[in-house]
């Protein structure tokens, strides 16, 4: 995920401390890293793709001149990771230059507007739209934060901006949106960044900007101004007192749970990102006979689920398939079929091969991954991205919650492009997602503390069940799976009405036994199921929609703020990613890095 710095000093060349400031950010992930300083009114730009150290080895960061300087690293989003789709971006004047975290929704339609202006662009980027905004509001400003306030005021999506002006050397703007920003205050020097590992060697006096904050930074000065008033940031000043590993981490013991509450973030970047390459994706998959949906692991549940719901919603013939066994379905496919390949990293070996083998057969390709370029985005005929940022613990969490996002409005789209759903519908749905982020937060306030009280009693049991019916299935599995993966609890998700053919004869006195239910026309035949696992002994616990009845019916509940059968799958698997981390640390186990695992599975 990108990473920002901004240092503006007295005295002091800037260039080496933001170089040091950037190598902090190297865990974040990135592709790309560049920097910009002003040495009196000249901007000065260096920047390229590759790691710091290589990039760095080219330009020599640390030889630049200036007082004032902004960094970034770039994890591509709009365009593949290039020196021209690095930052910062400049203006047509070269007088402007800007860092920028976050996805800018409305950057085409400015950049219509702009370049029917005579603006000539250099990149793929949505940001550098940004640098020429403000060069286009400085012909009618005298005053260089004034006209950055206009261009900010331009802007619909997230963000977090840093921007230096040649005309006012001393200054660094700044702006945030949803994605993270704050100021550090030094002596005789002061930051902007987006993460405060960045500046932790440097200072410890931080202001956590909020959403819909503007301003600038000097070397002895902070103007904020919220909704055209000018706020006192004098009694927002804190003293944070981190190690630099807990500040990686954001506060946060572990990576898996610092992404966990990163969700609804990922899920709002990514739902911000719905664009034509969705809306390409699904028309190949409405023009098909037959789409084959492949994916490993964690990615397979949420390819199950976008099967089932595009089968439920349209009608259409969706094979699911987990990519090893890719050779037995490979035989069935024929031309005018598509193949969906499902994989967070775009990388995993498995559904390389399958989507190699489905080619071979004629079939149309089709990719969702999280990663900008990767050899699956490169080998298909259409790659949709999800938003999520890097994901450093080893078990998925945020890439799930993306991916099922992202594949519930493909679905959508898919029924749309064959007459299932009208035009209207559509659009309501759209909605109805936008709320998944607040959701979310909610979810994440309520259950994180029944979470942890429940991973008492599970982390001490043997085994554990997850049982659902419907929707709910694929998000049972991956219950089961998370339990499993992360805590070393044996768990087994099933249809919940397969359970008495077979699990059902493991079950005694206190065996755990999770619930999942999406649709409530299914909760009467759940309510079935429920009183044979009681019956047994079984402890039972559910994950259910607002308003069910099977409420009452459980030993613990999790009932979410909606039941809306549309978000549900997504919130629900919330609490169970919680249960899962707390047991592995009641365990004692090391929840990043759980044994014989890897984060991207590269060998068949």
């Amino acid at each position: 995920m990108c990473g920002i710095v901004g240092v503006v000093s007295e005295k002091t060349p800037v260039a080496g401390i933001i170089l040091e400031c950037l190598r902090r950010l190297e865990y974040r992930g990135y592709d790309s890293v560049g920097v910009a300083t002003l040495n009196g009114e000249i901007l000065v730009l260096r920047k390229g793709a590759g790691k710091i150290e290589a990039v760095n080895a080219r330009l020599n960061f640390k030889s630049m001149p200036g007082t004032a300087g902004i960094g970034h690293t770039r994890w591509a989003t709009h365009g593949p990771p290039t020196d021209d789709n690095a930052h910062p971006h400049t203006d047509c004047t070269g007088r402007v230059a800007v860092v920028h975290n976050g996805i800018i929704e409305n950057y085409a339609e400015i950049k219509r507007e702009l370049v029917s202006r005579g603006h000539v662009f250099r990149s793929d980027t949505d940001t550098e739209v940004i640098a020429h905004l403000i060069e286009e509001e400085l012909k009618g400003c005298s005053e260089a934060f004034e006209a950055f306030k206009a261009a900010v005021k331009r802007l619909k999506g997230s963000y977090a901006l840093a921007a230096l002006v040649s005309s006012t050397p001393g200054r660094i703007y700044f702006a945030r949106r949803l994605s993270p920003l704050l100021v550090g205050l030094g002596d005789g020097v002061n930051f902007v960044a987006s993460d405060l590992p960045a500046i932790l060697e440097y200072t410890r006096k931080v202001i956590i900007l909020v959403d819909g904050e503007v301003g600038y930074v000097t070397p002895s000065s902070i103007v904020l101004e919220r909704e055209g008033r000018a706020v006192d940031p004098t009694s927002r000043i804190s003293v944070v007192d981190w190690k630099p590993e807990q500040a990686r981490k954001g506060g946060f013991p572990h990576y898996m749970i610092k992404e966990i509450h990163e969700q609804p973030r990922a899920i709002a970047e990514t739902l911000s990102g719905f664009g034509e390459d969705y809306l390409r994706g699904a028309r190949e998959l409405a023009s098909s006979d037959v789409i084959f949906v492949a994916a490993a692991g964690t990615s397979f549940h949420a390819s199950l689920y976008f099967a089932l719901l595009l089968t439920k919603l349209a009608g259409v013939r969706v094979i699911p398939l987990i990519s090893s066994e890719y050779e037995v379905y490979a035989n069935a496919a024929r031309p005018g079929d598509t193949f969906l390949a499902v994989s967070q990293s775009g990388e995993t070996i498995d559904t390389l091969s399958a989507l190699r083998a489905f080619r071979s057969r004629g079939c149309r390709i089709v990719s969702l991954t999280n990663v900008v370029g990767s050899v699956i985005a490169r080998e298909s005929d259409v790659a949709i991205y999800t938003k999520a940022g890097p994901e450093i613990g080893v078990a998925a969490t945020k890439t799930f919650t993306v991916q099922l996002t992202a594949l519930t409005w493909i679905a959508y789209l898919v029924a749309a492009e064959r007459g299932e759903i009208l035009e209207s519908e559509k659009a309501e749905v759209l909605e109805r997602l936008r709320r998944l982020p607040d959701l979310a937060d909610s979810v994440l306030a309520e259950f994180s503390g029944w979470a942890k009280k429940l991973s008492r009693d599970i982390a001490q049991k043997q085994s554990a069940y997850y049982l659902g019916r419907g929707l709910a299935l694929p998000i049972a599995l991956e219950g089961a799976l998370k339990l499993k993966e992360i805590a070393y609890v044996h768990a087994e998700g099933y249809p919940a009405g397969e359970s008495k053919h077979g699990p059902i004869a493991l079950v005694e006195k206190d065996f755990p036994v999770f619930f999942v239910s999406v649709e409530r026309k299914l909760e009467r035949k759940l309510a079935g199921n429920i009183e044979e696992m009681k019956a047994r002994g079984a402890f039972t616990v559910g994950i259910l929609p607002k308003d069910s009845e099977l409420s009452e019916t459980l030993n613990v509940a999790a009932t979410l703020p909606t039941n809306d059968e549309l978000l549900v799958p997504v919130l629900g698997v919330i609490p169970l990613q919680l249960v899962a981390y707390y047991a592995a640390v009641e365990r004692g186990l090391d929840p990043d890095k759980p044994r014989n695992l890897a984060k991207t599975v590269t060998v068949e």
